[in-house]
């Protein structure tokens, strides 16, 4: 495995790879790695001959009340991860390198971002698209993967590949959890014990609403109610939001007959976890996501 610390080393590696007619599976990451970033890289072994990663604490899609300088950082513990996952090409660029000054053009993601997550976090979506702009470019890849644990992500990133043409085939994973259910998460390092415990109410929740479906209801309102009363009778979290959209264009649901994102965040004392499904009015997970 090869580190790779600049813009320049990074492009003059990938033209040599676009010459040499490889194709090229990227995972973009911020570090701290876990099964849920491994499980993306293997998964790229499948599709690719190449496999680059990018370890890259991304300052633009932060608030500022958000927890930037508190994000948890490892560089030896994933550069030892990638290396056991066999990632040929690790791209750690510091924030300099990747914004060495002023931006002449800016990037606004106008469309599936006023709802869940992105409802209370603005122009956070305006920092993910931009960077992963940039990444595109640089790798050059044409395999990108994505769990599906950060799902308006997915839909966005699904959006912006679809509004600039890249030539990136977007591949999203299922996401990986723990033994009971929680979703795993750089973030889950905050939770106390007693909130560990708590959170796998989260994953419990959207099975009910999961089940609830199957069982014939499609009434979305119903549903949300079901899974707030849930989650409050299960955790001391703070609730952030439920919500039940079409998937991936992220709009209103009045009636449960189409592809749906069943969707929860929940505000612990030092943690702020989200999840969610998505399913068929069936109620059954889809083969294909997006």
């Amino acid at each position: 495995m090869k580190i790779i610390r600049t813009i320049e080393e990074l492009t003059s590696i990938t033209g040599q790879l676009k010459e040499a007619n490889k194709t090229i599976g990227f995972v973009p990451t911020m570090g701290y790695l876990h099964e849920g970033h491994t499980t993306l890289m293997d998964q790229s072994k499948t599709y690719a001959d190449i496999l680059i990663v990018s370890i890259f604490v991304n300052p633009r899609q932060f608030g500022p009340n958000e927890d930037f300088e508190r994000y948890p950082r490892d560089e030896k513990t994933d550069q030892t991860i990638a290396a056991e996952h066999d990632v040929d090409y690790l791209f750690m660029p510091s924030v300099d390198e990747m914004y060495p000054g002023n931006d002449v053009v800016t990037l606004h993601v106008t469309d599936r971002v006023d709802v869940l997550c992105g409802k209370s976090r603005p122009n956070h979506f305006d920092g993910v698209a931009t960077v992963l702009t940039k990444l595109f470019h640089l790798t050059r890849a044409d395999y990108v993967f994505f769990g599906l644990k950060d799902a308006q992500q997915v839909a966005v990133v699904k959006g912006l590949v679809d509004t600039f043409n890249f030539p990136v085939k977007i591949i999203a994973v299922p996401t990986v959890r723990e033994v009971d259910g929680l979703a795993k998460s750089s973030r889950n390092v905050y939770l106390s014990d007693k909130e560990r415990q708590e959170a796998i109410y989260l994953f419990k929740a959207l099975k009910e609403a999961k089940q609830l479906i199957i069982d014939g209801e499609k009434n979305p309102v119903m549903i949300k109610e079901k899974v707030k009363k849930y989650i409050e009778h299960h955790t001391n979290g703070k609730i952030d939001y439920v919500d039940i959209l079409t998937f991936p264009s992220l709009d209103t649901v009045e009636k449960i007959n189409q592809q749906i994102i069943i969707a929860v965040a929940v505000q612990f004392t030092k943690a702020r976890l989200i999840d969610n499904i998505i399913v068929e009015p069936s109620g059954t997970v889809p083969y294909a996501i997006i």
